[in-house]
């Protein structure tokens, strides 16, 4: 462990996020499910249930509208699983976004 007495700036705590719009990483997941949910062999309980729990920043595109970054906490949280159903239509764009979503944000 390191002996330095480094005093953290609370500004200084979330840099690595500076100049990441997870807003719009989580968007573009979203985009992508939701093209894909609009096939109905791939729309089940679960989607429903995810699709109803989008705030409605997503659909304003106004990451105001998020302030408590409720898209970003859903897309985390459920990455698995979307992970699977892009995999399961082996579709490249979406798996990206997820991607990048994932190793950028949460």
């Amino acid at each position: 462990m390191c002996d330095c007495k480094k005093e953290i700036k609370v500004d200084e705590s979330y840099v690595s996020f500076k100049n990441i719009n997870c807003f719009g990483n989580a968007c573009q997941v979203v985009d992508n499910l939701l093209r894909i949910l609009k096939e109905p062999q791939y729309a089940n309980a679960y989607w429903e249930r995810f699709v109803g729990r989008i705030p409605e920043g997503y659909y304003l595109r106004d990451p105001q509208k998020d302030p408590k970054e409720e898209l970003l906490y859903l897309v985390c949280s459920c990455a698995s699983m979307i992970g699977e159903l892009f995999d399961s239509v082996e579709d490249e764009d979406a798996i990206h976004a997820l991607e990048k979503c994932e190793s950028e944000c949460c």
